[in-house]
């Protein structure tokens, strides 16, 4: 048996959660029987399960000191990473990215912390992962983060338009307007990081550049924060002609799905190829991140599941 008291000064319901929907989330996925009386948390049964219920609780006390407020998904990571040895929820959920209009970029995930750290700490860094765990987002973040604090003077974001080569032609418009729906993720995120009157006149000064791929050959890309978004989708000669744009002072973010890859037959995903050619490069990252760190709605990581779960039937099949 272990009790744990949660201090005066702390709202129990912050804690526990409204009409004690923290506390369920806890008797549905911990082991140990929940018994609250006051201000006091005692939990007993199996000793690991005892152990592993009160770091939980001392990691959601924690967080809630910090003045970031807890929410269901929040505590189930917390559940999560707490089963896990040598690792503090709360250090991963209350890391700081990005706060812009009332709102707060974190980690959501112990993936997503190390993916986070890796780009403070490495000069070009692979994210590779199913959609949703954040990969362009959270670089899209620090990118951001990196041009206020002044560590580069611009961002550049690109992405290669693999379906352009046979369907631009026949799209009406000009080139921006054909290339335009192919980056309109990186527009979007934008909007979500700045002011939405500011991010024109950053587009018009030069200070953020969001262009296809194809834009970047023949350039060196100094002081600058650039992100290549859907990577799988380039080539081998495309991804070694955007990683040789790298100059002085710039770092460079490459996202990718390796399941999601719809280049012509034959032809070997750029993505695919660089881990197994930089794999061990000095200050090179890989950082892989799965179904778990998928932070959109619930269904989208059960989503993933089936899809992995299909993928590996069929492939035993073949």
């Amino acid at each position: 048996m272990r009790r744990v008291a949660i201090p005066s000064a702390i709202n129990m319901v912050a804690v526990l959660g409204p009409r004690d929907e923290f506390l369920h989330i806890l008797e549905r996925q911990l082991d140990a029987d929940i018994h609250v009386r006051g201000n006091e948390v005692t939990f007993s049964g199996d000793a690991d399960a005892v152990m592993l219920a009160a770091d939980v609780l001392t990691e959601l006390i924690t967080i809630v000191r910090t003045g970031q407020g807890l929410t269901s998904d929040a505590v189930e990571r917390v559940v999560t990473m707490a089963a896990q040895p040598d690792i503090s929820a709360a250090e991963v959920l209350t890391q700081n990215i990005l706060s812009t209009r009332g709102k707060t970029i974190r980690p959501k995930t112990l993936n997503q912390k190390r993916y986070v750290d890796a780009i403070d700490s490495h000069t070009v860094v692979f994210s590779i992962g199913p959609a949703g765990t954040g990969k362009t987002y959270l670089a899209m973040a620090k990118a951001v983060q990196a041009l206020q604090a002044k560590q580069v003077n611009r961002i550049i974001l690109t992405r290669p338009a693999i379906e352009a080569g046979e369907r631009l032609g026949f799209l009406p418009g000009t080139l921006h307007d054909k290339v335009d729906p192919y980056l309109r993720p990186l527009y979007d995120a934008l909007h979500d990081m700045l002011d939405p009157e500011s991010v024109p006149k950053l587009l018009t000064s030069g200070t953020i550049e969001v262009a296809p791929l194809a834009y970047m050959r023949g350039r060196t890309l100094n002081d600058a924060f650039i992100i290549l978004d859907e990577a799988q989708n380039t080539s081998m000669e495309q991804m070694k002609m955007f990683l040789t744009r790298l100059g002085f002072g710039s770092k460079i973010v490459v996202t990718g799905d390796v399941t999601q890859i719809d280049l012509p037959r034959g032809t070997r995903s750029g993505l695919m190829a660089a881990e197994a050619i930089l794999d061990g490069v000095t200050d090179i990252a890989f950082c892989m991140l799965t179904r778990h760190d998928v932070v959109r709605h619930k269904l989208v990581g059960r989503i993933v599941a089936a899809y992995d779960r299909y993928e590996a039937t069929v492939g035993k099949r073949r």
